[in-house]
């Protein structure tokens, strides 16, 4: 099990009597698909709302939603589940749930499992936006801080009395990012990263361009894991069709001069740059105002050298740690290597592209680590996001501690 994926872990959602408890069950969907074991526990006030019978079909779990039934080890359950938790969400949190973990008090199944419970908590507070500000609901919200839980801050928007302000609940995917977040140790805190992905385009008129077919998937998961790791983040992406990774600043861009513009910009006050974005090594010499007619039966395009962003970040490198990627097609050690020397970076993380397992479009990668002392570290097949937590390591392991001494 890898210790920053919830895969495989045992995870207790809680669900309070807000009109927001509909989206509990797509909290419950996307732990379940990300490979957790999930047990859901309700208030009363919270089948209201949503049925259990819906969370117990889709967890394959029974609901604990009453301390006191014909089932004698209902009484017991409070503290197995408790001892069984890598951790729990709580989403959404009530203003009548939030004071009661604040103040210790344990009277139905939610609150008092919650008095047994080590593993870390995410709290998500979902009310109106007039409770949400108010003083009691202020200081029991600090008191849970203060207590080491973890504290999803709001959105703001339309809530569901009509009014208007802070108080909705994120969206599902981002509670589980952040979840994920609580579960990561933060080993990265006070480091800035600088990460791209996906491709760049290279306009011939307004209707055509050149580019490539990379998703930006590999360089959004490292730029995610980055920030679940407690860094600092800014992600400086080509066009792609993914969301902004939360909790990270996000720029975008379109062509190799851009990208280049905005790598530079931030380049000084960097840790740790990861040059993940395929871009693109030529463009035409001239880009049409106008689109182009067709005319004749061949058309010669004219290319010129883009600039070479990593080489040039390596020149210019001081304390930076600086990790590029290799994207090969065959000879790749001998390839990565020479990429390595050449463009004086720290790491460089090669794949072959072409099989479904391994490549632009697809959600998991097969790579290759290689470093400056000569030595290669092959992973297998897996998720992107789990080789983004793993290239983490390393380069806590392997180069930070170097580049600091």
């Amino acid at each position: 099990m890898m210790k920053y994926s919830i895969k495989d872990r045992n995870i207790i959602l809680g669900v309070s009597g807000g009109i927001a408890a509909y989206k509990s069950v797509e909290i419950l969907r996307l732990l379940i698909q990300a490979g957790a074991s999930v047990r859901v526990i309700m208030t009363q006030s919270a089948q209201w709302f949503v049925g259990p019978l819906t969370f117990e079909a889709l967890s394959g779990q029974p609901v604990f939603k009453d301390m006191f039934t014909e089932d004698h080890e209902a009484s017991i359950r409070h503290i197995d589940w408790a001892q069984a938790a890598d951790g729990v969400i709580i989403a959404p949190a009530t203003a009548n749930t939030i004071g009661k973990l604040a103040h210790g008090i344990a009277d139905d199944p939610l609150s008092t499992f919650m008095l047994a419970v080590s593993a870390p908590v995410l709290v998500c507070p979902s009310m109106n936006n007039q409770m949400y500000a108010s003083k009691a609901v202020q200081r029991n919200l600090d008191t849970l801080r203060s207590d080491g839980y973890f504290v999803l801050e709001p959105g703001s928007g339309e809530l569901a009395c009509g009014t208007t302000g802070p108080g909705r609940l994120p969206e599902p995917n981002i509670i589980v990012d952040r979840f994920t977040s609580c579960l990561a140790p933060n080993d990265l805190a006070g480091k800035k990263f600088v990460v791209t992905a996906g491709p760049t385009i290279e306009p011939i008129d307004p209707v055509r361009f050149i580019s490539n077919p990379s998703s930006g998937k590999m360089g959004y998961a490292v730029a995610r894991a980055a920030a679940q790791r407690g860094a600092n983040v800014i992600l400086i992406t080509g066009p792609t069709h993914l969301p902004d990774p939360t909790n990270v600043t996000t720029i975008r861009v379109r062509t190799a001069d851009e990208m280049a513009e905005a790598v530079f910009q931030q380049y000084e006050q960097a840790d740790v740059v990861v040059k993940a974005a395929a871009v693109s090594d030529y463009r035409p010499q001239e880009s049409a105002v106008h689109k182009t007619k067709k005319g004749k039966s061949e058309w010669a395009l004219s290319l010129k050298q883009n600039q070479d962003i990593l080489k040039a970040l390596g020149r210019q490198k001081v304390h930076q740690v600086l990790v590029g990627f290799a994207a090969e097609t065959r000879d790749l050690e001998q390839n990565a290597t020479q990429k390595l020397t050449e463009k004086n970076v720290d790491m460089i993380v090669g794949n072959l592209v072409g099989s479904a397992a391994s490549g632009f479009e697809s959600d998991t990668n097969t790579v290759t680590f290689f470093y400056t002392d000569g030595t290669h570290e092959s992973l297998p097949s897996m998720e992107k996001q789990a080789v983004a937590h793993i290239l983490l390591d390393r380069i806590i392991e392997k180069v930070l501690p170097v580049a600091t001494d």
